[in-house]
């Protein structure tokens, strides 16, 4: 059995945490050569480079992002004793969920309701814009990117993308916009629409359609945001072509009305991870 010196341990924790070696040093109390000397024991012992350098800058490999993880619950156990002892709290996995920041909120919250409340389960989740959390995703710092808009195909990272979902997209506002028994092109003719910005796939398909109907239409808005989307559409400003998931509050409320789907238009939503050696596998418990 290979065993494991958690001083070396420990001292790798904190340089990680830290980001720098002479900081970590400091925190330790112990000198920076001897502190490398550790690191370099515990890479020994595990068989794999923790760190790699890039210039002056230590950034952790993928097996020391993993260490990390592990070294986390391990230095959490004395305090997960205390916690249980007094009825505090548990010791957690980590889940890094990157999404964008224009996605769904109920969306985001349908895929990750599999792992929402578990006593074992962290979930850390930060939006952003495609480039910011494809860059995060690359460096292993996100375990899994949620987006209605996947990498480019040929794009040089080995990202991974999976079809997690498609809905419908329906013209939808609210009840005083709306008009019972007229049809969805009247509406298109007779209000102001809310709707996705041009270089939006889902704007594109509308722009055929009404190009196809021939329609002369009214903008209110072009947002590429679906939430200010569905304040918009709240606060009456026009009819938003959007997936009626967006507002399923509003809808059950009757704040909003669904007046018809919009025929062949549906948006879809992606799961984006990277090629990883050792991936986490709370990934299992969302697809």
């Amino acid at each position: 059995m290979v065993e494991l010196n958690y001083k070396h341990l420990r001292y790798f924790q904190v340089v990680a945490h830290e980001g720098h070696l002479t900081r970590a040093a400091h925190r330790l109390n112990v000198s920076q050569s001897a502190l490398s000397s550790q690191i370099r024991l515990l890479e020994d012992r595990l068989g794999q480079a923790l760190f790699e350098r890039r210039g002056r800058s230590l950034h952790m490999t993928e097996a020391g992002r993993i260490a990390l993880d592990h070294a986390d619950t391990i230095f959490s156990t004395g305090e997960e004793l205390v916690a249980t002892l007094k009825q505090t709290g548990e010791a957690r996995r980590a889940l890094r969920i990157g999404a964008l920041s224009t996605l769904s909120r109920n969306f985001q919250l349908g895929i990750l309701r599999p792992v929402l409340g578990r006593p074992d389960v962290e979930v850390i989740l930060r939006s952003g814009s495609a480039s910011e959390l494809y860059t995060a995703l690359e460096a292993l710092q996100l375990d899994l990117v949620l987006t209605n808009t996947p990498p480019p195909a040929d794009a040089l990272a080995p990202f991974v993308v999976r079809s997690l979902d498609e809905q419908p997209v329906s013209l939808i506002g609210v009840p005083n916009l709306v008009t019972p028994g007229v049809s969805l092109t009247e509406h298109l003719k007779r209000e102001p629409l809310i709707l996705p910005t041009p270089a939006s796939g889902l704007r594109m398909g509308f722009d055929a359609l009404v190009d196809r109907l021939r329609l002369k239409i009214s903008i209110a808005a072009e947002v590429d945001d679906m939430a200010m989307m569905r304040l918009l559409a709240r606060e009456g400003a026009g009819l938003a072509v959007l997936p009626p998931i967006v507002v399923l509050d509003e809808l059950a409320a009757g704040l909003l009305i669904e007046v018809e789907q919009v025929p062949g238009l549906a948006e879809a939503f992606y799961g984006v991870t990277v090629k990883r050696q050792y991936p986490n596998p709370l990934l299992g418990e969302l697809f």
